[in-house]
Parts: C-alpha cells; structure tokens; sequence
C-alpha cells in the first residue's frame, strides 16, 4: 500500500496529488518523498535540453531512496492504516475510454506547461533582481562580479565535490545547486543546458576566470542531483494543496515542511552520489589524428578535446595540417 501511494504520488507531481481528505497517514514520509522526484512535466520540458536518460533514472531511483531517507528522519511509530487491504482505498479516473482520457490530459497539459513557463519568467525576473542588487552592493565596496552564482559556488561547492565532481567543475554545479534550491529547479536546469550547449559547440574551456562548460560526468551527476522539487519556492505549493486536502491538518504541515525540504534535497544529492560510483564513460574513442587531418568546417566538442591534446601533444603523429585546422577554432601560442 506505502507504494502504491507513493506511485501515485510520483506520477502526480507538486500540483496533482490525490485526494485524501483527513485522512492522511501521520508518517511523515510521504512529505518527504513529494520532495524528491521529478513529475512529469519537469521531465518532458527537460528532455530536449538535457540527458534524457538520465532525468528518468533519477526520478525512478528517487522513489525507494525517499522511502528509506524519511524513513530515517520521520520513523513510523504508530500502526500503519495501510496493513491491511481494508484501508487501501484507490481512486480512477473519470475517463470512459482512451481517446477521452488522451483528451483530458493533453488539455491538463497546456496548464501545467503555461504554469512552467509563467515560473520560469517569475523566478529568471527574481534571479536578475538579486544579481542587480548584488553586483550595486559588490561595487560599492570594490568587489566586482558578485552574484548569487557566485555566493553559491562558495558555499555549496564542498557539497558538490562529495557527490564525486572533479575540483575544477566544482564552483559551477555549485551554483547550479544554489539555484535548484533557492530558486526552482527549472533555472538550474535551463543554466545546465546552456553549459552543456556551449561544450557541444566547442568552446574553450576557460574564457579568463569563468568557466564555460563542465565534464560530461559532471553534467551526468549534476543532472541528478537537481531532479526534484526540493527547493524553497515549492513549499507554498505543496502546503496550498496539502492545506487543501485536509485544512484540520495545516498545523502539522507546516512543522514538517522544512525537514521534509530539506530531505528530499538529501535524496537527490544521495541519487547524484550513488550514480557517480556507477557512472561508464559512453561511446567509443574518438581517433583524434584522422579527425584533425580531415578538412573540419566547424567546432564540437571532439574537435576541442583533439586540438587540447594536439596542443599539449611533442609527437609528430600531428601533422602540421592538423595544427592549421585547431588554429582555425582556438588561440594558442604555437598558433603564433
């Protein structure tokens, strides 16, 4: 029955979860685990942006670690009213037939995307907001380019390289974390992609200080840690909509709803760890000297790796033709 009702959950998301009047179960899990998988319009609206396998691992894997954390923090000390089939009550829909049930949920879908888009506009608007009046601040005591990215990547970058991430990628997934937890989860990962993006192009590393991408692993652990909606910005949701549910029951909602925050956080960052000790790097070697000595019209993110090594490189398997074709895309002193 506890799966059955956390399936349920898992499949409904923040905003769609079932009706239970007042009678929800005491055990506090079931705060907790709402907090730590992904439904699915995060899911759909990520996917072209991001791995796609990895958003829909992250969410399953999720599930049972939710369970086990809240287990640990909110321990079920009283007799479960689930134990029997008795107290097992499911609902279904109202739908009479396929094309009906396609019907409602393609028109339940133009809300929940316009409500993500509406998000997303919001929270970018509050994020450029606080960057403003950060970088005012930084520059009247002579401190330049303070944001809230780079408070977080200070604070938070300790957390992203006990999840596994190398040391060099740490202060940018830092402050993707930042954003996932004190904005929403759809910033970080639209902050994600655009990383990602900038790799597959091709571009340099490093454009002075600033980091412009990040290793495909870190990318992979950063996708899992941010699956969820343990962030601050959806604590008003859900105690709207448990509130909603069950009004006799505000109170103890809202003494739980930080711990639960905060352990659905711990769920994704336990997934992230958890995948990085799985983590194969995919796809086979790229041969970098056939790929140099071809006649290349454009950067990706081979090319930038062949060209680093060529760089780097005292063997003459690089031929000069190959050093012409990196000098195209990338400076370098022997460019000189």
């Amino acid at each position: 029955a506890n799966w059955q009702t956390r399936c349920s959950l898992q499949a409904g998301g923040n905003r769609r979860v079932p009706a239970a009047g007042g009678k929800i179960p005491r055990f506090r899990w079931w705060h907790c685990a709402r907090y730590s998988w992904a439904a699915q319009e995060e899911e759909t609206s990520q996917v072209p942006k991001i791995d796609a396998a990895s958003l829909i691992a992250a969410s399953v894997m999720a599930a049972p670690c939710a369970l086990a954390l809240s287990k640990l923090v909110y321990p079920e000390v009283e007799e479960s009213k689930f134990r029997s089939k008795e107290g097992v009550k499911l609902t279904y829909g109202d739908a009479q037939n396929l094309l009906e049930a396609a019907s409602s949920g393609a028109a339940l879908s133009v809300k929940v995307v316009t409500n993500i888009a509406a998000n997303l506009i919001a929270f970018l608007a509050v994020l450029d907001f606080i960057n403003a009046a950060l970088s005012w601040l930084g520059n009247m005591v002579d401190i330049q380019g303070l944001s809230f990215q780079l408070i977080c990547s200070y604070i938070l970058r300790p957390v992203a390289f006990l999840m596994g991430v190398a040391w060099e990628d740490c202060s940018v997934v830092a402050e993707l974390l930042g954003m996932k937890l004190f904005l929403n989860e759809f910033v970080a990962y639209q902050g994600l992609s655009e990383y990602k993006q900038r790799r597959l192009a091709g571009t340099e590393e490093w454009v002075g200080s600033k980091k412009q991408w990040i290793s495909v692993r870190a990318e992979i652990l950063t996708t899992y840690a941010l699956c969820g909606f343990a962030n601050f910005s959806s604590i008003g949701i859900m105690l709207g909509g448990l509130t909603s549910m069950a009004p006799q029951r505000k109170s103890d909602f809202s003494q739980i709803v930080l711990r639960a925050l905060c352990t659905g956080a711990c769920v994704s960052l336990v997934n992230a760890c958890v995948a990085g000790i799985l983590y194969m790097p995919r796809g086979p070697a790229v041969d970098c000297v056939s790929l140099l000595n071809t006649t290349l019209n454009s950067s990706s993110f081979e090319v930038y790796q062949c060209c680093h090594q060529a760089f780097q490189s005292t063997s003459p398997e690089f031929s000069l033709e190959a050093l012409d074709n990196c000098c195209r895309f990338y400076n370098h002193t022997i460019c000189a």
